[in-house]
């Protein structure tokens, strides 16, 4: 694969278009129609103008850039994940199947806006390209939560999964968040993170099963219990018990469950493993 290198820095003036038209088609072709409006600015715009829109096309290369760095950084941090010695690994990576899962991957990085979900992307490819616990489609389902899923969803999954059958109270508490009123706006976004969580199949209300894993139906109470509360329930309750669905616990596992470096290198790039 060849490398797509943009220069460190771009002339000023009337030059900059033409290394700006330059660095665009070493992003492979990403908007065509930019050389041809740069190249009608040139003769419809003074100066002045041309400089402003140089400008404005010099900032995307730079996006474009730090994008692709992260991508060839997470690439190179897969390999070293993994064991091409293990045939098996080795024709995973190289099927139509995974390349499928790299190419959404790429498609779907601006979901990846933070180093942290970067890091989520590279540890569910690496654990996709060595293990078959999980199917391609739970993958790609897996991809599509980490582009749309924030931080603090992210984090609320990370507190049910290391404390099995915590209250939405104590979620908030381990969260390390000051208490706050149940009119407030913090309140309403909590609220809506569990209902995220709960409706997109990640966690559920703690359930018990029988032996065969059948979801068992709560006893009803003999006599209608009557509420003396006359508030609603609290976003912050502490009765209820949460837990990860089956699903979610797999995704813990293959997105937020980092693989051991198999493969290191020295800056002299003398390789050892």
């Amino acid at each position: 694969m060849t490398e797509t290198t943009f220069p460190e820095e771009f002339p000023e003036g009337a030059r900059a278009g033409k290394y700006i038209r330059g660095a665009l088609n070493a992003a492979g072709g990403l908007i065509p129609f930019a050389g041809g409006l740069i190249s009608a600015a040139a003769g419809a715009w003074g100066e002045s103008e041309q400089d402003r829109m140089n400008d404005f096309f010099r900032h995307w290369v730079e996006m474009l850039r730090a994008e692709m760095e992260e991508k060839q950084k997470t690439i190179v941090e897969i390999m070293q994940r993994l064991d091409l010695r293990d045939e098996q690994i080795a024709d995973r990576i190289q099927s139509p199947e995974f390349q499928s899962l790299l190419r959404k991957s790429f498609r779907d990085w601006a979901g990846a806006e933070s180093d942290e979900k970067r890091s989520l992307v590279r540890n569910l490819l690496a654990n996709a390209a060595s293990s078959t616990v999980c199917s391609d489609d739970v993958v790609r389902l897996f991809l599509d939560w980490i582009k749309d899923l924030s931080e603090l969803h992210l984090a609320v999954i990370g507190k049910i999964y290391n404390q099995n059958g915590i209250t939405r109270g104590g979620i908030w508490e381990s969260l390390g968040r000051a208490p706050v009123r149940e009119d407030s706006p913090e309140a309403d976004l909590f609220r809506l993170l569990i209902r995220d969580l709960s409706t997109g199949g990640i966690i559920r209300q703690h359930r018990e099963t029988d032996y065969a894993g059948n979801f068992l139906k709560s006893p009803r109470p003999r006599t209608r219990q009557v509420s003396s509360s006359n508030t609603h329930k609290s976003a912050f309750d502490d009765s209820e018990s949460y837990e990860l669905t089956a699903l979610g616990d797999q995704f813990v596992h293959y997105a937020m469950t980092d693989i051991p470096i198999k493969l290191a290198y020295t800056p002299e790039n003398q390789e050892q493993i």
